[in-house]
């Protein structure tokens, strides 16, 4: 099969990219998962890129599927992981074609945004079925442009949280757990600053 227009792109970028880069995990994420009395299980990090959040939801006792279009991405994922010793299964997928065959306790998705016109809303709505009953699905997206992203340059919509919980169409069998949208101060690599808006939302399936 042919590399899609997603994995060309990931791919590409990663490739450029320095091996640390992203091995920390994202600030938001801690503090939303902080926030929260969970009992460590089987996660899924979808668009894992080089691993942060994987690194830090295995260093919790979580058993971590990272997901990537990226094989660059996820073969550092593999080598961090080794290095660390964490246990992170990694699966190379497009989204837009297939997903893991796993079921989860944890889904986390974290500025899982690209500049490509994809679907995305309907990745994730699919990507929802995978979460056990009881379960918590984690979404944080940029509610605006970080400094510096390609995403500010691509003509990108940047929908609200309140349309980001509209796409999802979750059933009667989830309870919306957290929605909100802190703003923080970002720094672009060429010291700019700028108001960035994080959309989170947090939603748990009912057992």
């Amino acid at each position: 099969m042919s590399a899609t227009e997603s994995e060309t792109y990931w791919e590409d970028r990663y490739r450029d990219r320095e091996a640390a880069w992203g091995t920390r995990p994202n600030a938001v994420l801690v503090d939303v998962l902080g926030g929260l009395d969970l009992t460590p299980g089987d996660s899924l990090d979808l668009g894992a890129g080089h691993g942060g959040d994987a690194f830090w939801l295995a260093s919790l006792g979580w058993r971590v599927t990272a997901v990537d279009v990226s094989a660059t991405a996820l073969a550092r994922v593999a080598e961090g992981a080794a290095e660390r010793g964490l246990a992170v299964a990694t699966e190379q997928h497009d989204l837009t074609r297939t997903l893991p065959d796993v079921a989860v306790d944890l889904l986390t998705a974290t500025y899982f945004q690209t500049p490509l016109e994809i679907d995305r809303d309907a990745m994730l709505r699919r990507a929802v079925g995978l979460v056990r009953p009881g379960g918590t699905l984690v979404v944080i997206d940029h509610g605006n442009a970080p400094p510096g992203s390609r995403l500010a340059h691509a003509h990108h919509h940047f929908p609200s949280v309140a349309e980001t919980w509209a796409s999802l169409a979750l059933d009667d069998g989830w309870d919306l757990v957290r929605i909100d949208a802190p703003v923080r101060r970002a720094t672009a690599p060429d010291g700019e600053l700028a108001d960035l808006t994080d959309n989170v939302i947090v939603a748990q399936r009912q057992p």
